[in-house]
C-alpha cells in the first residue's frame, strides 16, 4: 500500500506546482496540483491526519508544513489573503536538497528560541507551535464543535442561516421529509434581476465524501433545481470534487469544513473575530507644541 509521503518529500513538488500555477497560488490550487503530480492513489488522499479533531487530510497537513518550511527557507511567501507565491530566490532553483531545508530551519528557529526565554509561553500560544502556517487552531475547535457539539438538525438549521445570510431567500430545510437526500431548497438572487432554485444536502461528517455520494445527490436533484449545492464538515475526496464538474451532467457546487469555516467567520456567525486595540504615543507630537 502506497504511503502517504513525508513533508519534506513533498517540497520539490510543491515548488513545482508553483512554477506550474505561475509562481503562485490559493491553498486549494497548489493541493490540486500536488496531487497531480504526486499520483497518490484514492485511499491516500482521504486519509485524515486526526479524525477526533480536524477535517484536514493528512497529504493537506504534511503539505501544510511543506509551504511553512519553505517560507522559512526563503523560497515561498504568503499575502494575508491566502494566497503564496514564489520568491525571487526560488526562481533561480529548479530543485531544492529537503534534508538542507530542515536543518537549516531548525537552527533557525532554535537561534530564535534563547531570544524569548525570559517569556513565559500561554497555552494558546504553544498549541498554534503545533500547527504549520495557514492551520488556525480555531478550525480545529470549530470542526470539534459542529461535528461532536451539535445535532444533525442543528447542522441543516446552520446551513440554512449561512445560505439567508449570503443572499439566498425561500430557503427550506426539508431533510426530515426523506426526500432523496436533499435537505433543503431556496432560491439565490443576482443582483435582484435573475434567480437560480437551488437544493442542497449538508453532510455533518469527520471523513472524505465519495463520488457516490455526489452522483446519488445529483441524481436527487435533476429536473428538481437550476442548481446543487452540498455542505460537508468534513473533505471531498479528488474522484467526488471531478464528479461534481463532470461535463455532460448538472454542475454541483461543493462546500467543505474548511469553506464553511471561512464562511461563518466572514458572516460572524458562532466565530467571532477580536482586535485587540494598541495605543502609542508620539513624542514628537508633543515636542512640536
Amino acid at each position: 500500500m502506497t504511503r502517504v509521503p513525508t513533508f519534506d518529500a513533498l517540497m520539490n513538488p510543491l515548488l513545482q506546482a508553483m512554477r506550474d500555477l505561475g509562481g503562485s497560488g490559493s491553498v486549494d490550487e497548489i493541493y490540486d496540483k500536488v496531487v497531480e503530480l504526486v499520483d497518490l492513489p484514492e485511499a491516500v488522499l482521504a486519509k485524515l491526519h486526526n479524525a477526533d479533531k480536524s477535517n484536514q487530510t493528512e497529504v493537506a497537513y504534511r503539505l501544510a508544513w511543506a509551504r511553512t518550511y519553505l517560507k522559512k527557507f526563503g523560497l515561498l511567501e504568503n499575502s494575508s489573503r491566502g494566497v503564496w507565491a514564489t520568491t525571487t530566490k526560488a526562481k533561480k532553483l529548479a530543485t531544492v536538497d529537503p534534508a538542507e531545508v530542515v536543518q537549516t530551519v531548525r537552527a533557525l528557529d532554535k537561534e530564535r528560541g534563547p531570544k524569548h526565554a525570559g517569556h513565559r509561553k500561554k497555552a494558546s500560544e504553544k498549541a498554534e507551535e503545533e500547527f504549520p502556517e495557514g492551520n488556525e487552531q480555531w478550525k480545529a475547535k470549530l470542526h470539534q464543535v459542529l461535528t461532536k457539539g451539535i445535532d444533525a438538525d442543528a447542522f441543516e438549521r446552520l446551513a440554512q442561516r449561512v445560505l439567508r445570510e449570503s443572499g439566498f431567500v425561500s430557503v427550506e430545510v426539508t431533510g426530515r421529509t426523506g426526500d432523496g437526500g436533499i435537505d433543503g431548497k431556496g432560491i439565490a438572487r443576482i443582483n435582484g434581476l435573475m434567480s437560480f432554485h437551488v437544493i442542497f444536502q449538508c453532510k455533518k461528517y469527520q471523513g472524505s465524501v465519495s463520488a457516490a455520494a455526489i452522483r446519488d445527490f445529483r441524481g436527487a436533484m435533476v429536473g428538481r433545481a437550476d442548481k446543487g449545492l452540498f455542505l460537508t464538515t468534513g473533505t471531498f475526496t479528488p474522484a467526488a470534487l471531478r464528479e461534481a464538474t463532470r461535463d455532460g451532467a448538472p454542475p454541483i457546487d461543493l462546500v467543505d469544513g474548511d469553506e464553511l469555516a471561512q464562511k461563518l467567520k466572514e458572516l460572524g456567525l458562532g466565530v467571532r473575530r477580536e482586535m485587540v486595540e494598541r495605543v502609542t504615543v508620539d513624542a514628537e507630537w508633543f515636542g512640536s507644541l
